[in-house]
């Protein structure tokens, strides 16, 4: 079957130092290879576009190799199997996975990340809310930061498509939430359609001082999706036993060299703090337990979410720099052509 088809996907072209731009990207058609014993054909329906994309480009230390230059770039997408050599999958099952900025792709049946069996929602949560961003949100913080009833969480990055579940999930844990974002648009959104008690403007407002008066107790959790002078600034508010969970480093445009800032260490120290990164790729075992919780609250009416949806591959190669001009709203996705 595959022998006819072409596959339209997008490449790396040239290797970018720190934020990838279009420039870093090309479009192009190539034939699809036929199946053999153990593959699987998915024609992809949509494309995940996620800050860490920029560390998978880049040729620094990172937990996965970097994307080859002429390779396809890497991503999750979703998907619908449209043809099987595998005795696990049968045509027209949803599947996401590592499968790529590609229209088709041809895998082997452990290369799919999961089937998508919750047919009552949209297939497209598979890339966000009930893929890696909601994943991500259970575990960092219901995992590595556990807010308790009436603690105060503070939230980087509040309406992206991470940040918005930790703010909402904070709240189901009775948690008063905090939210720091760029826009009077984003933090309408924050407020009205993510349930936030506070949200701060961080290009408008001093946010130490904006912490201070918000968080008169401290802050006892912080979701860090951005490093730099916003979590300095968290810093120098935090209670008691607060915990702290890396999960992004936004702000940072170049890792090479090393940006040089305030140093953490005093404040860790007197608050007794704990800080510690994630990688949601450690918690894989449990990930179910993950879809379950974040599907049932969605259905409940606890949980919302927010897409922006581009349209095709010519769309795709701006796509990761848009995420760090801080232009999407919400999970940020590309509907394959």
């Amino acid at each position: 079957m595959s022998s006819n088809l072409i596959n339209r996907r997008v490449t790396l072209s040239s290797r970018p130092k720190g934020i990838p731009q279009a420039e870093h990207f090309s479009v192009d058609e190539i034939p699809v290879p036929d199946l053999v014993d153990g593959e699987i054909l998915i024609e992809n329906d949509y494309w995940s576009v996620d800050p860490a994309m920029r560390g998978w480009v880049n040729d620094l230390p990172n937990y996965l190799p970097p994307v080859e230059v002429g390779a396809t770039m890497r991503s999750l997408a979703v998907g619908k199997v449209v043809a099987s050599r595998h005795p696990d999958y049968r045509a027209d099952e949803i599947v996401m996975g590592m499968f790529g900025w590609q229209r088709f792709t041809v895998c082997k049946g452990e290369d799919v990340d999961r089937k998508v069996t919750e047919t009552d929602l949209p297939p497209s949560l598979a890339l966000g809310i009930m893929g890696l961003n909601g994943v991500t949100a259970y575990f960092g913080l219901l995992d590595i930061c556990d807010p308790q009833p009436g603690e105060t969480v503070v939230v980087s990055t509040a309406a992206g498509a991470v940040g918005s579940a930790v703010g909402q999930l904070a709240k189901i844990r009775g948690c008063k939430t905090v939210g720091i974002t760029s826009s009077e648009e984003k933090m309408a959104l924050c407020r009205e359609k993510f349930g936030y008690d506070q949200v701060i403007n961080y290009r408008e407002e001093n946010v130490a001082d904006a912490i201070k008066t918000v968080c008169p107790d401290g802050v006892n959790c912080y979701f860090d999706n951005t490093s730099g002078p916003i979590s300095d600034a968290v810093m120098s508010n935090l209670a008691i036993g607060a915990r702290i969970t890396i999960c992004g480093t936004a702000s940072i445009a170049d890792w090479d060299p090393l940006p040089q800032g305030p140093r953490v260490h005093r404040q860790l120290l007197v608050a007794r703090a704990r800080m510690q990164g994630l990688i949601v790729f450690d918690y894989k075992d449990r990930y179910d337990e993950a879809y379950v919780a974040l599907a049932g609250w969605i259905r409940d009416g606890k949980l919302a979410y927010n897409e922006q949806v581009l349209d095709g591959a010519e769309a795709a190669p701006d796509a990761i720099a848009m995420l760090y001009r801080g232009e999407n709203s919400g999970k940020l996705l590309i509907k394959v052509d």
